[in-house]
């Protein structure tokens, strides 16, 4: 056989194979887990993230360098706390899409005020669902939406300055959905997800009872899409959260939250929460079901 009749053969060989083989699109491909573990694990790595402390300065300028090719907006604000107005600051990162609506995506980023216990990095409780839209983020740039427009936000001052209160606490997302109320932004939401606390290794995600119902049943959709039905929902509780604000504003509203973390939630706000609890598996199913979550919001 000549050489030429062994590269045809060996090009009809590979025809075939590539024809028996199954195609796997970028939408079937599964979310990259272990790069949101990545961000995570560098984002803990700054330390304690609070209000007006050195770390929380070094968390800022991790979440500006990660976006600074993006559309990136800083919305600072004055937190009337307990100890006295203390400067804070979301951030909101735009990637735009063809209909015109807004689907909402957000974490808190800060951790807690050193009253409450200076040595918490937050690990789970704010780095890994950081690190989650940072890669939800990496999904998404560069791409033309077909759909609504995505908008990933990460709020400051989630967590309380004292003691958890409606007044002491969630300042970041009071301000921007009272903010967003006064701009007319808030009526082009079609849908915010909140993510907390879901890199647990042991993921065990709760139906956050005052989240909107057909909401969460995207999200149950979603994830019996992907197989993990069974990380989602085997329990219920009201859970105040970040999405509170936008609920009770009339912002169809979810927050994916998984509130059993270490033994008797021993792991909660403590020195305990870090990164050798955090799965990028975890992480990975919930990208999966978030990415899955939004094409379905873009099809109702």
């Amino acid at each position: 056989m000549s050489f030429s009749e062994l590269r045809d053969a060996a090009a009809a060989v590979v025809l075939v194979v590539g024809l028996l083989l199954p195609q796997t699109s970028p939408a079937q491909a599964h979310f990259n887990g272990g790069k949101a573990y990545e961000y995570a694990r560098s984002f803990a790595a700054i330390g304690p993230r609070w209000p007006t402390g050195p770390g929380h300065i070094r968390a800022e300028e991790f979440i500006r360098n990660q976006f600074k090719h993006d559309q990136l907006e800083e919305d600072t604000f004055t937190a009337n706390t307990p100890i006295g107005p203390v400067a804070m600051r979301n951030f909101i990162v735009r990637f735009q899409g063809t209909k015109d609506g807004i689907i909402v995506l957000g974490t808190h980023y800060e951790t807690n005020y050193p009253l409450r216990n200076i040595n918490f990095v937050g690990a789970n409780d704010g780095a890994a669902t950081t690190g989650l839209l940072m890669a939800i983020a990496d999904q998404l740039r560069g791409k033309k939406l077909e759909g609504y427009s995505v908008w990933l936000v990460f709020f400051d001052g989630e967590e309380a300055i004292e003691k958890w209160s409606a007044s002491d606490s969630t300042y970041g997302s009071r301000h921007l959905a009272a903010k967003w109320g006064g701009n007319g932004t808030l009526g082009r939401i079609k849908a915010f997800m909140l993510a907390d606390m879901i890199g647990d290794k042991n993921l065990n995600i709760q139906r956050e009872t005052r989240s909107t119902d057909w909401l969460v049943d995207l999200v149950r959709q979603a994830a019996k899409k992907s197989g993990d039905e069974h990380y989602f929902f085997q329990t219920e509780e009201a859970v105040d959260d970040d999405h509170l604000p936008f609920v009770q504003r009339g912002v169809p509203s979810i927050d994916v939250i998984d509130l059993d973390y270490g033994p008797n939630n021993s792991y909660h706000h403590s020195a305990q929460d870090t990164m050798d609890k955090v799965s990028a598996r975890s992480l990975a199913i919930d990208g999966d079901v978030f990415m899955e979550t939004i094409r379905l919001i873009n099809q109702r």
